[in-house]
């Protein structure tokens, strides 16, 4: 009997789709980005990229979406379709598709990403010409580098936006909840995380694991605690 091999078969999944990915940008034109990640090395998760609407290239790391995706572990869904903006302030329509193995862990993701700014401005255009109340609310801002570490500072600075306080102003409830909430969105699933966030915030590296495990805790009493 043949010894199944994950790798093995995640690296043939990654290797059909190469193709797909440059199939899907060629078909779509200039307006159109496809990346494929691997999310196995996330700090280098991009293996394959074709278009150029949000700068992405082949060794670059996965997008706060990406991080948020790898946080769910097993349970990630696609993501279809939802509108976001880059920090430049370009307007894009993305869809994220996880990619699983035969066992059904998921392992990375086919990203589509279209430029449709210059859709909502013409649409803008004609509903004003046409009496048709504006567009809808801002869509929220996605950071997309690739140096992880840009990625895992842009989520930090938008969660402390979120908290108008400064790391000194919050107590114990709201720490824990901000380091849960930085957990949720994947941010500790990076290597050396931990201890990028304890230097953003001033503190050491052992009361960010702690604060860290005790949001683990308070989340899930059967969590192991950090596996960093």
């Amino acid at each position: 009997m043949v010894e199944h091999n994950p790798d093995a078969e995640r690296d043939a999944i990654i290797g059909a789709l190469v193709p797909v990915v440059h199939g899907i940008a060629a078909t779509f034109g200039p307006v159109c980005e496809v990346v494929l990640h691997d999310y196995r090395q996330p700090e280098k998760s991009v293996v394959a990229v074709a278009g150029s609407v949000t700068g992405r290239a082949v060794g670059g790391a996965m997008s706060e979406i990406g991080m948020r995706v790898l946080a769910r572990g097993d349970e990630a869904r696609d993501e279809l379709n939802y509108v976001t903006r880059t920090g430049t302030g370009q307007l894009l329509k993305s869809s994220t598709m996880v990619l699983r193995d035969s066992a059904g862990a998921v392992f990375g993701a086919l990203c589509v990403n279209l430029d449709v700014g210059a859709v909502r401005q013409a649409h803008a255009l004609l509903g004003a010409l046409a009496g048709i109340g504006g567009e809808a609310g801002p869509a929220p801002v996605t950071t997309f580098g690739n140096d992880i570490d840009s990625v895992v500072d842009a989520i930090l600075d938008a969660h402390q936006l979120r908290q108008h306080q400064t790391w000194a102003g919050l107590d114990r409830t709201e720490r824990l909840e901000f380091f849960r909430s930085l957990d949720e969105h994947g941010v500790f699933a990076v290597r050396r995380a931990v201890e990028q966030v304890a230097a953003r915030l001033g503190i050491s590296r052992a009361s960010a694991y702690s604060y860290l495990s005790q949001a683990r805790a308070a989340t899930d009493p059967t969590s192991k605690g950090d596996n960093q």
